[in-house]
């Protein structure tokens, strides 16, 4: 079920059973969890793999940073993953690897974005990954992996000749969700995580399903 018309909305770093049931009740296309110890929202420090098997959902997506394939392998399996994301520096090599312990998860490599950026190296680093993976992710680019809260230039995404469909993430609010309006290409799904929070993990559903009805 996708919930606009246009955009599917995948709800990243969750870590409560109880917002969770609350999401799937709200039809969020994605069920993001995130499987980076360093993290503040660290699913493990939660729930464990049994307890998301559990959940029944076809959209249930491991974020992993620089893991080691036979360990993502290993929880993908446990915790009925259907979606991988990777969030690190994971190479073509490394992707090949996980395809072929995990032959029919799908795979979603994230492209970090900074303030500066050189359009055509990176034009060329989405063109080496795109016939390896299934979907794309931009997302703000930081010192340290994972979100921060922040947007990028999102008018950079029409300059990148993209092959794939691909996610948006990174300071997506309802304050400035109607800027994207003016991308030519737009993603066919929104990446929402901290904008939403009462704190790390602990999601404010009221306002996750406010911006939902308002898209």
């Amino acid at each position: 079920m996708i919930l606009s018309e246009r955009y599917a909305i995948k709800v990243c770093g969750l870590a409560h059973l109880d917002q969770i049931q609350e999401l799937q009740k709200s039809g969020v296309d994605f069920l993001g969890f995130i499987f980076y110890p360093k993290s503040p929202r660290y699913v493990l420090n939660h729930l464990n793999l049994k307890q998301i098997s559990e959940i029944n959902h076809l959209g249930k997506v491991g974020v992993f940073v620089n893991e080691d394939v036979a360990i993502v392998s290993d929880i993908t399996k446990q915790a009925h993953l259907n979606y991988i994301q990777l969030h690190g520096d994971e190479t073509i090599e490394y992707i090949l690897n996980l395809k072929k312990l995990l032959p029919d998860t799908q795979i979603i490599k994230v492209f970090r974005i900074g303030q500066e950026v050189n359009t055509e190296v990176l034009k060329s680093k989405i063109l080496e990954f795109e016939a390896y993976v299934d979907l794309l992710l931009f997302d703000t680019d930081s010192k340290a992996y994972g979100g921060t809260g922040e947007t990028f230039n999102w008018s950079v995404l029409d300059q990148l000749d993209l092959q794939k469909p691909y996610l948006l993430s990174g300071g997506i609010s309802s304050e400035n969700i109607a800027k994207m309006e003016n991308l030519k290409v737009k993603p066919f799904a929104l990446d929402i995580n901290s904008k939403f929070e009462n704190s790390p993990g602990d999601k404010n559903i009221d306002k996750i399903q406010e911006f939902i009805q308002h898209l």
